[in-house]
């Protein structure tokens, strides 16, 4: 009988490692053709996020941090365990096959929409190669938007940003390829926002169970683009370009004013940076002094006050890791890809003209 047990437990184990390997050679293929990567995101996603995205959705808490804490700290300590005891081959072995699964688990729950066509293939909006002409075409556009759209704003209702955020891309989900939100999807407060906020994050996404987390200590102004941004990666959209995009079109669409111009200030650090690299110094002061000066105030509190949460130690090892992370993942300019939401801004307005 205990032979009988011992076979039983093998062939267990090799069924299990057997699975493993399909899935791993599965995600590999999906990640090395965006046409399959596509599929994925417009055949596998919308079922596996329906599914993880309803059970997180009964639980007030963020299961995925829960999931993502818990696993470091048990690795940890079954690492530990294990070389007290003199396992060490046998622990590293485990351990190494839990991470597998995990790297599975990430990449069949979401990852995979890293791998997707990319926004000009998927939309068949002809890319815009950059000039001066049509750079400040926007510029001033965007300057006279957000001057226009000041107004002050202690608060925001967060039922109201819901509807307003869902609504809007329920509007937009199928000419650019996302998803339509579901009514129960909510926002979830990050189990450590004062350790987040500590290395700049104001949102993220927990790809594990398909939620959305949003920084306790935002701003009100930040609340409804912040918002926009993480539900935009809930919908299928990893690109981080893509997700200030929809959330900018989606707020400065809202008939809300403090809504509107939390999509316009979101906007203003890609902006300046944009500016300062192609503009030169004269032109650029003149083009700043044009920005209205509650605008700059607003902007400079907001500034200000991340700064006095930030921990450039830990902050500065996070932006190298996630920036790795992003080229890892297709995301070529790494963290910088944020800022190229100004190219798909100028696209679209192209084919507006």
């Amino acid at each position: 009988m205990r032979s009988v047990r011992i076979w039983e437990g093998r062939l267990g184990i090799r069924l299990r490692w057997i699975l493993l390997v399909v899935l791993l050679i599965g995600v590999w293929i999906v990640m090395g053709s965006p046409a399959r990567g596509e599929w994925y995101a417009r055949a596998v996603y919308p079922y596996v996020s329906a599914v993880l995205s309803r059970i997180s959705s009964w639980f007030p808490f963020s299961i995925g941090d829960c999931f993502i804490y818990g696993s470091v700290a048990g690795l940890l300590a079954y690492f530990v365990y294990g070389c007290a005891r003199r396992r060490f081959g046998r622990t590293l072995r485990h351990v190494v096959e839990y991470l597998a699964w995990v790297y599975v688990w990430f990449y069949l729950a979401w990852g995979l929409n890293y791998f997707r066509k990319d926004f000009f293939a998927r939309t068949e909006i002809p890319y815009v190669a950059f000039s001066a002409e049509r750079f400040q075409s926007f510029l001033m556009a965007y300057t006279d938007s957000l001057n226009a759209a000041w107004v002050p704003v202690d608060t925001v209702d967060r039922e109201t940003v819901r509807k307003v955020v869902r609504k809007g891309y329920q509007a937009m989900s199928e000419r650019f390829g996302l998803l339509a939100p579901d009514a129960y999807l909510r926002p979830k407060p990050m189990l450590f926002s004062r350790l987040m906020s500590g290395v700049g994050v104001t949102g993220y996404i927990g790809p594990f169970f398909i939620e959305y987390h949003l920084n306790g200590q935002l701003l009100p102004i930040q609340y409804p683009a912040t918002y926009a941004h993480e539900l935009a990666h809930v919908l299928g959209i990893s690109n981080e370009a893509e997700a200030n995009l929809y959330s900018y079109w989606v707020c400065t669409n809202a008939a809300e004013p403090e809504i509107r111009l939390s999509g316009y200030l979101s906007l203003l650090p890609y902006v300046l940076g944009n500016a300062y690299a192609v503009m030169d110094e004269a032109d650029f002061k003149a083009w700043s002094r044009k920005i209205r000066p509650e605008v700059k105030a607003l902007y400079n509190e907001k500034v200000e006050y991340w700064h006095s949460l930030y921990n450039p130690w830990i902050g500065e090892a996070q932006e190298t890791l996630y920036n790795l992370f992003l080229k890892g993942n297709k995301i070529s300019s790494g963290t910088k890809n944020y800022s190229e939401v100004i190219a798909l801004l100028i696209a679209l307005r192209a084919i507006d003209d």
